[in-house]
């Protein structure tokens, strides 16, 4: 799996009809800053407003998850954020002028085929991962439905469906390298059964289903004359069925159990509403949309809490700001310049680091012969890191002081000596406001919480 972020390297669009409004659509994959993610923009509507690939703005999953935010409504986003994971593509505006994007062929490959025509580009970031770190269960007795994520230091799926039909029996997929998602799942097409056909179309979707853009099982003998209705239901001069194979109009599989890899191609996409790239082993017995959605909850809930999030620091790797561009954003300097190097940073979170060495001038007077760092130093390099990630929020920063101004809930979990890393995670609580923003932040030392505080900031010009 990458370690850097990627976008694209230019526009690409791509037109169709979507399947269940049945509207004529153009959607642009954009390229988008680092740190940006998947966002959604309705160009068609008043204000072009942008609807946010989050699990917390999915509003519908009828046959299809749809998501909406600031009055504009996306439906069917799934085969897009799959292509998009699929290919470790991370941050793009998704331009439509429509209600939904195209249905294409029923899969994600024409996506695929698009994104990599306008080339990816690796940017100054490392991606964002988050490391499942203990078992998450989903269950639906009622349906039957069993979903599990397990901690992983990779990305693997495993889904299995069984519709106790004569034409689908138990069928089994799996992904094991996500850098095979176009060769193995992308191509993979939607489905549905014969039987659902009118009542899809009662329920007002479907409306630009035909049988170039799904899959028709049947699984039940067609009556004498049924096959002209269903004719005139799909547009099409004829359909037919032969009655050895159980799909209609004889459509060629490519794989003999497509449509477990299309349900993993469907995980995959609701998976990426969780809004940061996962690391977990996922599997999924009947997995429907909705199943998929609550346990992309389920793991967001789990991001939230803090739990698991421990940051990784890997010395070897770059760091994205180091002691000098440090420098340039901060006024202070030594001894009070208390951060070494930023290695994650992004519109809401920052990753800091403060390597304590007995050199330190402080531990000349701090407890002599027991070198502990002082608890306030460490609240001072938690506020600094957290000052970086204020700045960062404008687009001026050497314009502006940033001040602590307020300090709540502050604890000192245990000592910190001389040898020790101290990794500072600082996160926006709410959002800015007048120049006054709310933080939390936490210390670590070899995976342990050592400090932690929530602190409120505020930005000030220069006079």
């Amino acid at each position: 799996m990458n370690e850097k972020q990627q976008t694209i390297k230019q526009a690409v669009s791509v037109s169709g009809v979507g399947l269940h409004t049945g509207v004529q659509a153009t959607m642009t994959f954009v390229p988008a800053p680092a740190n940006h993610g998947y966002k959604f923009q309705r160009v068609d509507l008043p204000g072009q407003p942008i609807v946010d690939a989050d699990v917390d703005n999915v509003v519908d999953l009828s046959r299809g998850t749809t998501i909406e935010q600031n009055g504009a409504r996306i439906n069917t986003v799934e085969h897009t954020l799959a292509a998009l994971v699929g290919l470790q593509i991370d941050n793009v505006l998704i331009q439509l002028d429509g209600p939904e994007p195209p249905i294409m062929d029923g899969s994600s490959i024409h996506f695929v085929k698009a994104l990599q025509e306008a080339g990816t580009e690796q940017q100054n970031a490392y991606r964002n991962y988050f490391e499942v770190p203990e078992y998450v269960h989903y269950k639906n007795a009622d349906k039957d439905i069993e979903m599990a994520a397990l901690p992983l230091s990779d990305y693997r799926l495993t889904v299995m469906v069984d519709y106790n039909s004569r034409v689908i029996n138990s069928q089994h997929a799996s992904l094991n390298d996500i850098s095979l998602f176009k060769e193995e799942i992308a191509m993979c097409r939607t489905f549905c059964f014969l039987h659902e056909l009118e009542m899809l179309h009662q329920q007002n979707l479907i409306k630009g289903g035909d049988l170039t853009n799904a899959i028709v099982i049947v699984d039940r003998d067609v009556k004498e004359g049924e096959l002209d209705y269903l004719s005139d239901l799909l547009k099409k001069p004829k359909v037919s069925v032969n009655e050895s194979r159980g799909i209609l109009n004889n459509v060629d599989l490519h794989f003999p159990n497509e449509m477990a890899r299309h349900k993993l191609l469907d995980l995959i996409g609701d998976l990426a509403l969780v809004g940061r790239p996962i690391k977990a082993q996922i599997l999924a017995a009947r997995p429907g949309h909705a199943a998929n959605v609550a346990l992309a909850k389920k793991i967001k809930k789990l991001i939230k809490s803090g739990k698991g999030d421990i940051p990784q620091y890997t010395p070897e790797k770059p760091p994205i700001l180091d002691i000098n561009q440090i420098s340039q954003l901060l006024a202070h300097r030594y001894p009070f310049q208390m951060i070494d190097k930023i290695i994650a940073l992004d519109e809401n979170s920052v990753v800091g680091i403060k390597n304590v060495t007995m050199n330190e001038q402080f531990f000349l007077g701090h407890f002599p012969g027991n070198p502990v760092m002082p608890g306030v130093l460490q609240l001072e390099a938690m506020a600094q890191t957290g000052g970086i990630l204020v700045l960062s929020s404008v687009p001026d920063p050497e314009n502006y002081w940033p001040y602590l101004i307020g300090i709540e809930n502050c604890r000192f979990r245990r000592n910190v000596v001389p040898g020790d890393t101290v990794i500072f995670k600082c996160m926006f609580t709410t959002p800015m406001k007048r120049g006054i923003v709310k933080m939390s932040g936490r210390g670590y030392v070899n995976g342990q919480l050592v400090c932690e505080a929530d602190m409120i900031a505020s930005l000030v010009k220069k006079k």
